[in-house]
């Protein structure tokens, strides 16, 4: 009964001691904060202005794309219509307005749409500058507001502090294991 009596003291000892450790370790624990992005999205005005802005451009070149497209539909259609009263000589013409205005198409499609396209570079000129911004007003949040480190919900880290860096002890690391 002594033993079990100095192991229940033991236990409660050790559970007094580990319910301390927790509180220090809350009360020195990390800071942390998240940013909801779409809230940010729907809120920020900049934001607001940079999505018009781009609908704008995008419906242009939807727009400049179905023109091209029925200009196109119009040519086959009216080619259908006339291939049986045609020349060879006409047919051919016909055919070659309507590749040609195909290869037109893909063209436009290919300089706007691809990546690296127009629409890919418009995309980064609005939004660059806004993510930049977001950027540094989280990163001042987070030196005001004495956070060791703020996500953001969708896009991952959006702040941590340099003394979390653990970059060089990971090197380290592998480095060893060569």
């Amino acid at each position: 009964m002594f033993t079990f009596r100095r192991v229940s003291l033991l236990l409660v000892f050790a559970l007094i001691t580990f319910a301390l450790a927790v509180q220090v370790s809350n009360a020195q624990g990390l800071k942390v904060g998240f940013v909801d992005d779409q809230v940010i999205q729907q809120r920020y005005s900049g934001w607001q202005r940079a999505q018009e802005q781009w609908e704008v451009e995008a419906r242009a070149w939807d727009e400049e794309a179905a023109a091209k497209q029925r200009e196109i539909d119009e040519l086959i259609d009216e080619y259908n219509k006339q291939k049986l009263i045609l020349s060879e000589e006409k047919r051919r013409e016909k055919e070659a307005a309507i590749r040609a205005k195909q290869e037109s198409l893909d063209a436009y499609t290919r300089q706007i749409y691809a990546p690296g396209g127009t629409a890919e570079q418009k995309h980064a000129g609005l939004l660059d500058p806004l993510i930049e911004r977001l950027n540094s007003a989280i990163e001042a949040v987070a030196v005001e507001g004495d956070y060791d480190v703020i996500f953001t919900r969708q896009s991952g880290l959006g702040f941590i502090k340099d003394n979390f860096d653990v970059t060089e002890k990971v090197l380290e690391y592998l480095e060893k294991e060569e």
